[in-house]
């Protein structure tokens, strides 16, 4: 790392909330980007020609070709996300850089985005809001068959992912009066389960039969790409949503709009896609689906949150201790 007699070079690869370049400023020789244009990958790798520090977002695509043109004085890549996905860890272990991330600042507003999602979805919100703003549309009043939903009160919850945010959202589903049933990679504990009243399928496909709505909350490693196959999509009953805020990778996104638009399944409430910032048009078009620019993780508390995570990291590695969010690729 550098000595004491400069300050190191922190490259941030997007805009970040005024408060935390500000620190960055203070603290290091932050080279920001102030326009926010997303980086290409040619400009990542030459700033990590130069970077003691890289604090890349998760759109950045942090692969071998990258990293091998980074210089030998860069030793930290801080991401600024929860999700790595977008860091080959393997490679970067093999090369002697730490890679650290922003766990738990963000599990209460991704749990509120996706409760709104579960809520919204089932019961049309965004169908209505849109058909009143509509001015080709007239409104002649309340009716008692029309914009008819589904209640959500008393339906099963099945949550794949029981972390943090599953968690989260189990627990505010549970006040909504859900029945949550979950499928992890490991059974939580008896005191969680007996909090949420949570049932737990070691089998997927058997949890996926029997739920009224899923949620996603797992991430995306390369053992959860398409966890939701085709197969395992066209196991959910015709009345039966999805929402997704975790990775649109987790679904086979066009096997989801197919059954949606075939009515196989009733819906989604999706902030997340396969192929962001791309979105497939039949997602987009259909009136059940409700479509969000991933924004779930969008407050001002949350970012501000994530970029003192990431100074922390930086600034703990920096004095020679262990960062208190390094990654490990066991952990993913």
């Amino acid at each position: 790392m550098p000595n004491s007699a400069r300050k190191p070079i922190v490259i941030v690869t997007r805009k970040l909330p005024d408060v935390v370049e500000t620190r960055m400023r203070e603290l290091f020789d932050a080279r920001l980007n102030v326009d926010d244009s997303p980086l290409t990958q040619g400009q990542i790798a030459e700033a990590l020609k130069i970077a003691d520090v890289l604090v890349p977002t998760v759109t950045d695509r942090i692969d071998r070709a990258v990293i091998a043109q980074a210089g030998p004085q860069l030793r930290l890549i801080a991401n600024f996300g929860t999700g790595v996905d977008n860091i080959d860890l393997d490679t970067a272990r093999n090369r002697g850089i730490t890679v650290t991330n922003t766990p738990g600042v963000l599990t209460e507003d991704t749990a509120d985005m996706t409760m709104a999602l579960i809520l919204a979805t089932p019961r049309r919100l965004v169908e209505g809001a849109d058909y009143l703003k509509d001015k080709k549309n007239t409104w002649s009043g309340w009716s008692p068959t029309w914009m008819l939903g589904h209640r959500i009160y008393g339906k099963r919850l099945g949550i794949i992912g029981m972390g943090r945010i599953g968690s989260a959202v189990a627990r505010r589903a549970k006040a909504f009066g859900l029945q949550i049933h979950y499928h992890n990679r490991r059974r939580v504990s008896q005191d969680l389960e007996k909090e949420l009243e949570a049932t737990y399928w070691e089998s997927l496909d058997q949890m996926l039969t029997r739920v009224d709505i899923v949620s996603v909350n797992c991430p995306h490693t390369p053992g959860t790409y398409h966890l939701l196959s085709a197969r395992r999509l066209r196991l959910l009953k015709p009345s039966a949503y999805i929402v997704n805020t975790s990775r649109g990778e987790v679904i086979d996104e066009n096997e989801l709009a197919r059954l949606i638009e075939a009515g196989a399944i009733a819906g989604a409430g999706l902030d997340v896609f396969e192929h962001e910032p791309a979105v497939n048009p039949k997602i987009l078009s259909s009136d059940r689906v409700v479509a969000l620019p991933h924004m779930s993780s969008a407050t001002i508390e949350g970012r501000i949150d994530m970029g003192e995570k990431v100074i922390i990291n930086i600034k703990a590695f920096l004095d020679g201790h262990a960062p208190p969010d390094r990654v490990h690729p066991a952990m993913f």
